[in-house]
Order: C-alpha cells, then sequence, then structure tokens
C-alpha cells in the first residue's frame, strides 16, 4: 500500500478487447500492420517509455487470438517489463477499463492517476502527455485532451439529408488519454457503466472534467485510410525502430 505522503503516481490503461467492425478487416483494427508493427504497438511504446508513467496495462479480450502471434513477439518484448497483458476485456469499452481498473487494485492508491488511452490511436506523443499531465495533475477532478470543433456541423434528418446546422461554438471533439483519479473513476464507471468514454462517467457522477487542447494528429484509426495519415505522421520517429530512438523520440 503506497503511502499517503507521497505523490500521486500515474499509470495507464489501454482497453483493447474490441473488434473495430467499422474498419471491415480481417483482424481487430488494434492488430492491422503498420510499418512493420502492430497498431496498437506505437502508443503502449510512448506510454511504456515515458518516464512518468508508472505501469502500463492493455486490456485484451478473454479469447483473444492475435497477440501470442509469433510475428508480434519482438515487438512486445522491446515494449519492456512496464507493460501488464490482462485477458479480462468485456463486450464494452466501459467494460473493458473497469475490468482492467479491478484487475489493478492492489497496484494502484486510490488517489493515484489513471490515463486511459484508445487502442487505435497510435499517434500519441510524448508532447502531448506531458501537457495533459502539467494541465491535470493538480485538477480537482481530472480531464481529457480534446480539439474544440473548427468544421461545420450538419446533422441528418435519418435519410442522409441535412436537418439542420449545429452551432459548433463551445464543441468539442473528445480524445484520449483522459486522466482521472483510480477510485473516482472506478465509482464512476460502476454506478454509470452504459457511457461510451470515462469522461461520460464522471460527468453523469456530477463532476466538470477539464479540457486540455490536443491537435489533430493525435487521431484514431476508424477507417483505412486513416492508416495512412497515421503512417505519415510516424514515419519520422519510428521509420527507424530501435530502442534508443523509442525513448529519445
Amino acid at each position: 500500500m503506497k503511502s499517503a505522503q507521497l505523490s500521486p503516481a500515474y499509470h495507464a490503461i489501454v482497453p483493447a478487447a474490441g473488434s473495430g467492425a467499422r474498419f471491415s478487416a480481417n483482424v481487430p483494427k488494434q492488430y492491422l500492420p503498420l510499418m512493420g508493427r502492430p497498431l496498437i504497438w506505437y502508443s503502449l511504446a510512448t506510454l511504456c517509455n515515458h518516464p512518468a508513467i508508472a505501469s502500463v496495462r492493455v486490456v485484451l479480450a478473454p479469447d483473444d487470438p492475435h497477440w501470442d502471434k509469433p510475428e508480434w513477439h519482438e515487438s512486445w518484448l522491446m515494449l519492456g517489463a512496464n507493460l501488464k497483458v490482462l485477458f479480462c476485456g468485456g463486450k464494452t469499452r466501459a467494460e473493458s477499463v473497469r475490468n482492467g481498473l479491478d484487475a489493478a487494485q492492489s497496484a494502484i492508491a486510490p488517489d493515484d492517476w489513471v490515463l486511459v488511452h484508445d487502442a487505435a490511436r497510435p499517434c500519441l506523443s510524448y508532447a502531448l502527455l506531458d501537457y495533459l499531465i502539467s494541465k491535470v495533475g493538480n485538477d480537482d477532478v481530472g480531464g481529457l485532451l480534446a480539439v474544440p470543433l473548427t468544421d461545420t456541423i450538419k446533422r441528418d434528418n435519418g435519410k442522409a439529408a441535412v436537418l439542420e446546422t449545429v452551432p459548433r461554438a463551445g464543441l468539442w471533439q473528445a480524445q484520449t488519454p483522459q486522466m482521472f483519479r483510480y477510485r473516482m473513476l472506478v465509482e464512476a464507471l460502476a454506478a454509470f457503466p452504459n457511457t461510451t468514454d470515462e469522461a461520460s462517467a464522471i460527468e453523469a457522477a456530477g463532476f466538470a472534467p477539464r479540457l486540455v487542447a490536443s491537435n489533430i494528429s493525435n487521431l484514431k484509426v476508424t477507417y483505412p485510410e486513416d492508416l495512412a495519415l497515421a503512417e505519415l505522421i510516424l514515419r519520422p520517429l519510428f521509420g527507424l525502430i530501435d530502442s534508443e530512438r523509442i525513448k529519445h523520440g
């Protein structure tokens, strides 16, 4: 049990039990090859090698057949001892995160910070991690990376035609990581299990998470064309992969 006198630690959880149905691939999109590595490897490498992150837990489906494939073995070894692999994912993102939090209960103090990051958001940078931690580390609630909406937003009428134009003032697109205290997040997800992200559960519990301005490079791979964009962003950092480049890139 951590002493109450110690500064809170930072831990990451990456839910990766989904099937990525919208991508229409033969494997879940977190395992799609990207520059010779599985897509999920890039965000795990950033989290595992960031000096502020004490531990990283990836939450996989109980019957995940892809993680242990021989072709990925070297990639996982490169991530080091900070990575913990949990085969306890659920049917939804919220369930996977809850299961991961439960599995980590003995290793994370109630007031430690938990950063939940999308498995399919490979372009997370050290700079964005640093910025999130600096902006949220002293907040009473926590917060998330997000981008203010700049495009005109249309609502459809259910028939692929415009019903109305939605004012974009004050609207943000949520990203990850989303960073909250362990105990607060556990309680919020238990009370509101059907939310689509951690911030929504915290909001439903009556709190106001801080919005931390991110940028569009922290994209989520949702459709096939997003892979090409991710490669353009990642190639300057990970084009030649070795342990020193991962640590200092």
